[in-house]
């Protein structure tokens, strides 16, 4: 039996969040009392809670290993929330595929796909990842995501406090630097084996790569299989410090969710 999203929660129970709090008015206050609000709350809670608290709000997907989780999720509370995906014109055409088969599969019906305006004239000849590759992913997507997400509220996102260390505090809510937004992690709080249970649950579609040593994708070539006991986010950028695709950064600066800096 197909398990519904709105009774998944990390640890099998669901709750319905208190909705008679009233909402502050500082954003930083806000997104506080969020957090309190929903702190032991299933991640469908907190997406839940997310589209109806958070105002205008969107679900940014890359389509990757675990994307599906969320975009099951989203399909199932409403399917007409905006969802954007940003193509860099670098990716896998496993990506491609598989972006079109979810949507299609999930029913997804406000589905955005982002690229860039401006490739032609910086990235001519599609080499600016060899020489810089933070410049890279700012022109193929920190600055077209940024453009899309200034009609928005708030975006959802599909990070993990497991993915790397630099994600080892996140919130299920937290401000956007730099902005007016506030930013969603339903799945701040799972681990590896919550995401396998709710794919399996629900008879969800693998991304063809995984299967072929990818546990997380990106551009195609920034990212590489990653081996038996490596960190799965170990494939990108490889041999590089960095691990971040930059939108989760501000002014070129890494985020550091939540932690103390």
């Amino acid at each position: 039996m197909l398990l519904d999203a709105n009774s998944f929660s990390r640890t099998g129970t669901a709750q319905t969040p208190d909705t008679k709090t009233p909402p502050a008015t500082d954003l930083q206050e806000r997104v506080c009392d969020l957090n309190e609000r929903y702190r032991h709350h299933s991640a469908t809670s907190v997406m839940q809670g997310a589209l109806r608290d958070a105002g205008n709000i969107a679900l940014v997907s890359s389509f990757g290993a675990e994307s599906v989780v969320l975009l099951h999720m989203v399909a199932v509370l409403n399917r007409r929330t905006p969802v954007l995906f940003i193509d860099t014109e670098m990716l896998f055409t496993d990506t491609l595929v598989y972006q079109a088969e979810v949507a299609e599969r999930l029913d997804l019906r406000n589905l955005r796909i982002i690229r860039a305006n401006d490739i032609a004239s910086r990235d001519p000849d599609g080499t600016l990842h060899q020489r810089d590759t933070d410049a890279c992913c700012a022109l193929r997507k920190t600055e077209p995501l940024n453009r899309a997400l200034d009609r928005y509220d708030g975006w959802i996102t599909g990070r993990k406090r497991f993915q790397s260390g630099t994600r080892a505090a996140l919130d299920f809510f937290e401000v956007d630097e730099g902005t007016s937004r506030i930013k969603v992690n339903p799945l701040a709080h799972w681990a590896p084996d919550d995401v396998r249970a709710y794919m399996d649950e629900n008879r969800l579609p693998r991304h063809p790569l995984v299967a072929k040593g990818y546990p997380s994708i990106g551009c195609a070539p920034c990212t590489s299989p990653v081996a038996a006991g490596e960190d799965p986010r170990a494939g990108r950028w490889r041999d590089q410090t960095k691990d971040e695709c930059g939108i989760h950064f501000v002014n070129g600066k890494m985020v550091r969710t939540g932690a103390t800096t």
